[in-house]
């Protein structure tokens, strides 16, 4: 079972509950350990939710009292909502991509994505996911982020790309762990509104093309002037 099934379940204003998406996650992800499913792309646009990865320290949590749903990815704490494109690939490794590569290669998609749209972003070293450079907007801001797990050789939970959505909602917490940045949308740095349609639309084509697992040319990084040693959102096998 090799080809790839992207499914669309929530987008505009089909919201999902993260909690349903989860459980459907976890029944997909184990018919494809089990060989009894192809692998699987799921495109949704959640409820506002707060999930919160192995590696989340009290101090970045709401301090309102807000939802926070605890999850067995990696990573911190992050925001999901209307706005902001989820894709959760459920993928069978193959033996020559490990977790690294596999979450380069998501990376290496979403990068392409935001190109495709209009804006200059790339990695930067030691910190997980996609970044527009500090310039006279402001400084480093974080434009997708990454969240997974690995158990049987299979991947689940996954990407997100911020299109229009209320950035208020990151000011709740300390995104990914990670004080010293921001956070920003496609929307924000196009100045027009972006949907999660058009992003789905634009990123489809990159994940079928880097997760059929065959040799890429990675974007460059971004210049960072800031010391990797105060980042505290990384890579992991269970990210």
């Amino acid at each position: 079972m090799s080809a790839l099934e992207v499914r669309r379940i929530g987008l505009g204003s089909d919201e999902t509950d993260y909690e349903e998406m989860w459980a459907l996650q976890r029944e997909l992800h184990a018919a494809r350990v089990a060989d009894r499913r192809s692998d699987v792309v799921l495109f949704l646009e959640h409820s506002p939710v707060f999930t919160a990865g192995k590696r989340t320290e009290g101090w970045e949590r709401p301090r309102d009292g807000s939802k926070v749903v605890d999850i067995d990815r990696g990573g911190n704490i992050t925001f999901h909502g209307p706005g902001q494109l989820v894709g959760y690939p459920i993928v069978k490794l193959p033996p020559h991509v490990l977790v690294v590569d596999y979450v380069r290669r998501v990376e290496e998609a979403m990068i392409r994505t935001v190109a495709d749209l209009g804006v200059t972003c790339g990695r930067v070293e030691g910190r997980s996911g996609v970044w527009v450079a500090a310039d006279d907007r402001g400084p480093e801001r974080k434009l997708g982020q990454i969240g997974i797990r690995v158990a049987g050789g299979v991947t689940m939970h996954g990407l997100a790309l911020n299109a229009c959505v209320d950035m208020d909602w990151f000011a709740k917490i300390v995104p990914c762990g990670i004080a010293d940045a921001g956070v920003t949308s496609l929307s924000l740095e196009l100045d027009r509104t972006v949907s999660t349609i058009e992003v789905a639309d634009a990123l489809e084509p990159h994940l079928r093309d880097l997760l059929a697992w065959e040799p890429y040319a990675a974007s460059p990084d971004l210049a960072h002037a800031a010391p990797a040693a105060t980042v505290s959102y990384g890579l992991s096998p269970q990210l």
